[in-house]
């Protein structure tokens, strides 16, 4: 590997030569070899938006050239669109403020800069990170990536699959079939019914995700070190509040509490708990899906899902419920997230928190597989979900929790009597009524109709 001689506060480092980033970044990827977690992109894109607002900023309050904002805010342009992707490969497992990925961000800045112009040189600590510390970036930076990653990735995947279950909802009109509780017979309940909870459940998980995404609209920037704004120029706050919405295209505000922006990260845990609770609605949703269609013969067999490919390796003609089951894991992985992220945010000491690094990008990990899972889900299952009228109505006229609509005509102690002889000799309810002519049939029909 060639590698070009650079110098830092520690002295020199040897860079390889055909990248744009410099001796911290170089020391950070030589330093934490640790598995294969790279800093998610979606974080350091967002960091990269952050030194665009801030050098916007500083050129308004005077502290930098317009000239050198305008490079910068070009050179953003083009690591938002993904020419520079290369130049970030730093591991997830460094410092917990995420410092090397916040000077990996300002020193590829700072080289391109030279290669666009070579006139007008970017000092990485003077000039891109100018007015900053990575304590107020890079949470600011999370909660850029956290809210793009909600709004962006989950919430139109999440209504796709409520636009696919309103449609299966629509074809189980008119169908009559038994309720379950316990795992156990119940009464009588419709299809578009049993389905209507789940189209609830998941319009409710995306109210809380709106609603929680929300906290992630207050950042750290203007907090530098330690929350008092120590280098910020005069305005700072006051400009950042316009330039910040202007950059992002979304409304952050940057005029709150630093020291608890700095320290705390109950807002970002907030954001990510309504993702967990809408993984815990997608795993019992998942269930519901396959235990409704096993079988094809010996299970519940209800519903059918789409033959997607072989189920078994020694059983011809076999087929799995494969999308419920990836679904269910991508759950547990979100459940094993949101523990992580519940000791990360309870802990860090005084000014600053410092597990944030694995905190966004677990947050992002988290996004992506709901994103996905959710879009895998709806094509690959439930646009193809189809009802078996045939085993709804098998099992309707087999249910012996008929009787507790039996109940305003013969009373519980009868009705009760009725359903153990009715299952002592293995025949339907309405077998012993009639038997027993304690109704007519026609009196039987109707009380059993569903309204």
């Amino acid at each position: 590997m060639e590698t070009r001689t650079e110098y830092d506060s520690l002295g020199p480092v040897e860079v390889d030569a055909s990248r744009i980033y410099g001796p911290q970044t170089q020391r950070s990827f030589n330093n934490f070899k640790i598995g294969t977690h790279k800093m998610p992109l979606e974080q350091v894109k967002a960091l990269a938006l952050v030194k665009k607002a801030c050098a916007i900023t500083n050129a308004k309050c005077g502290v930098i050239s317009q000239e050198k904002a305008d490079l910068i805010s070009k050179i953003v342009d083009e690591i938002e669109a993904g020419k520079w992707d290369a130049e970030f490969p730093l591991c997830v497992f460094q410092t917990g403020s995420g410092t090397q990925t916040n000077m990996n961000v300002n020193e590829v800045i700072a080289h391109r800069a030279k290669q666009i112009n070579p006139d007008l040189p970017l000092h990485p600590n003077d000039d891109v990170n100018r007015s900053q510390s990575t304590n107020d970036t890079f949470p600011t930076a999370m909660h850029i990536c956290g809210y793009r990653e909600i709004h962006n990735r989950v919430l139109p995947a999440l209504d796709r699959l409520i636009a696919s279950f309103e449609k299966v909802q629509k074809k189980g009109e008119g169908l009559q079939k038994v309720g379950r509780t316990h795992l156990q017979d119940a009464t009588f309940i419709k299809v578009d019914q049993e389905v209507s909870a789940f189209v609830a459940g998941l319009k409710r998980a995306k109210k809380m995700i709106e609603n929680n995404s929300q906290y992630l609209l207050d950042v750290a920037l203007g907090g530098t070190a330690v929350g008092t704004g120590l280098n910020t120029p005069d305005g700072y706050l006051d400009t950042m509040e316009k330039v910040l919405p202007e950059v992002t295209g979304i409304p952050f505000r940057v005029k709150n509490n630093k020291f608890h922006g700095l320290s705390l990260k109950d807002n970002f845990m907030m954001a990510f708990s309504s993702l967990n609770t809408l993984a815990t609605t997608l795993f019992k949703i998942a269930n519901d899906v396959r235990f409704l269609a096993s079988g094809p013969r010996c299970g519940y067999g209800e519903w059918k899902i789409p033959a997607n490919e072989p189920g078994s390796s020694i059983m011809p003609g076999k087929v799995n419920p494969t999308q419920c089951e990836a679904m269910t894991m991508v759950c547990m992985q979100v459940f094993g997230i949101n523990t992580t992220l519940t000791f990360c945010t309870g802990s860090g000491n005084f000014q600053l928190n410092v597990y944030m690094p694995i905190m966004i990008y677990n947050f992002v990990e988290a996004c992506r597989l709901l994103g996905d899972v959710m879009d895998s889900f709806t094509k690959n299952c439930v646009d193809g979900i189809e009802f078996i009228p045939k085993k709804l109505k098998f099992f309707v006229e087999q249910s012996l929790m008929v009787a507790t609509a039996l109940t305003p005509y013969i009373g519980y102690d009868k009705a009760s009597q009725v359903v153990h002889e009715a299952y002592d000799k293995d025949c339907s309810i309405k077998e012993i009524i009639l038997e027993q002519k304690l109704m007519t049939a026609e009196q039987f029909d109707e009380a059993v109709k569903m309204k």
